[in-house]
This record gives structure tokens, C-alpha cells and sequence, in this order.
């Protein structure tokens, strides 16, 4: 069926956190040299293990899990740090930012491209009250004609109702439609529930998610449109 409706995620699929830059400069001051891509990985691996091992943990309060999650960070790149120190500069280099989510740069470039194609555009995020001011303090709000915020709904990716509820909101069918989102144990096995095809982002290959048999899984969503063109051509011929 053709597709009408692409539904995104919203963290590490169209915004993101300079944690790593964040991270390297709180070495730098301790006198440690490293380089930013292992830096990256540590955090990749770290994401995917808790997506797959505590589900939902993530996007709860920072307090409840990022000393823990700190630990696997260190453990990655081999440090062995003074945690309430680490975690107490990181919170000061993340606040010195008003608003410390950034758009990826081709985020709205891939919105604009699929607006002028006359897809449909929403948001099924597992996201705080902050949801729609990360959207518009990014750029990327006008470009939504649905916004699903757990926080608001009341209920949470992979529970199949959030998925109905953007659907009804929409007017379409879960065949008509496509969503694509980072976590696969939220995201993939959601969207299976009702039915929903969904590409898995992963920006590192294979890496992190190699328990995980699904396809396709894109680098970013920079991929998407050739991705949708070719879906579209399957289906026509």
C-alpha cells in the first residue's frame, strides 16, 4: 500500500544532545585525551544496552539512572573516574545551554523534502512536558501536522494504543503509514503491533543492535526519502 504518512521519533532521529563534545571537554579537564568517534561508540553501545535491557529507563529522570549509566560509559572506554564529580560537571556543561537539543543539520531538509512530496508529518515520542518546545526551539515544529507526546497521552511507546491514537489523529491507516525511530524495542516492536512499517535508525551499522534481525535500519534520516522512492517503485511495478 502506498505510503502517505511518516511518523518520527524524536530524540537521536531528528534531534540530538552534544554529550559527547560534553564529555570530551570533562577529560580534557582531568588531562585525558580521547578521540570523539570512541567517545560516540561508548555512548551508541551504552543506548543500546539500556534500550534493550531496562526499557524505558532512558527517558526517565536523569537521577534515577545516569550515575549507573555513567558507569558503562567508563567501563566502555576504560576510565575509572570519581562518578558524583563526573556527573556533577557534565550537568554543568549540558546547562550552560538554554536549550541543549540540536536538530540534526539535514533534519529539516528531509522534513521540507517530504512536505513538498505531500506526505503526512507527525511525532510519536516518549518525551517530558518539553516535547513541542525542543520542536520549536529547534526549527522543526511548523513542519508537524500531529504531535504524540507520551507525557501528554498518558500513554508510552511500545504500548500499541499510542500508535492507534496517532493514527485516528491522523485519519490514516497503519498500512498507509511508516515511522522511524532509533530504539527498536520501542519503536520496531510498537509499530509491529499495529501493523506499522518502521525503519530503525542506527547511525554505526550493525553495531549495538546485533541481536536484532529487522529491516531495513538506516544510518540517518538523510536516508529516508531514497528509501520511501524505492519502496514506492516496488510497489508499482
Amino acid at each position: 500500500m502506498e505510503t502517505k504518512f511518516v511518523w518520527f521519533d524524536l530524540g537521536y532521529t531528528l534531534v540530538y544532545l552534544e554529550r559527547e563534545k560534553w564529555f570530551a571537554a570533562f577529560l580534557a579537564e582531568q588531562g585525558i585525551a580521547k578521540k570523539l568517534r570512541e567517545i560516540e561508540l561508548a555512548y551508541h553501545y551504552a543506548d543500546k544496552l539500556f534500550m534493550r535491557e531496562y526499557p524505558g529507563v532512558l527517558g526517565r529522570e536523569a537521577a534515577t539512572f545516569f550515575p549507573w549509566y555513567l558507569g558503562v560509559l567508563n567501563y566502555r572506554l576504560g576510565l575509572c573516574l570519581d562518578l558524583q564529580e563526573q556527573w556533577r560537571r557534565l550537568s554543568e556543561l549540558r546547562t550552560e545551554r538554554r536549550s541543549p537539543w540540536v536538530a540534526y543539520p539535514y533534519a529539516a531538509e528531509v522534513l521540507e523534502e517530504l512536505k513538498r512530496a505531500s506526505y503526512g508529518i507527525g511525532l510519536i515520542s516518549n518525551w517530558d512536558s518539553s516535547a513541542r518546545q525542543v520542536l520549536a526551539d529547534t526549527g522543526l515544529l511548523p513542519y508537524f501536522d500531529h504531535v504524540i507526546v507520551s507525557s501528554e497521552a498518558g500513554i508510552e511507546k511500545p504500548d500499541r494504543a499510542i500508535f492507534e491514537l496517532a493514527l485516528r489523529q491522523a485519519g490514516v491507516r497503519a498500512e498507509e503509514c511508516c515511522y522511524v525511530g532509533d530504539n527498536y524495542y520501542d519503536d520496531v516492536v510498537g509499530c509491529r503491533k499495529v501493523g506499522m512499517d518502521c525503519c530503525l535508525i542506527n547511525r554505526f551499522g550493525r553495531a549495538g543492535i546485533e541481536e536484532v534481525q529487522h529491516e531495513p535500519v538506516l544510518a540517518s534520516v538523510q536516508d529516508l526519502p531514497a528509501y520511501l522512492q524505492r519502496k514506492e517503485w516496488k510497489r508499482s511495478v
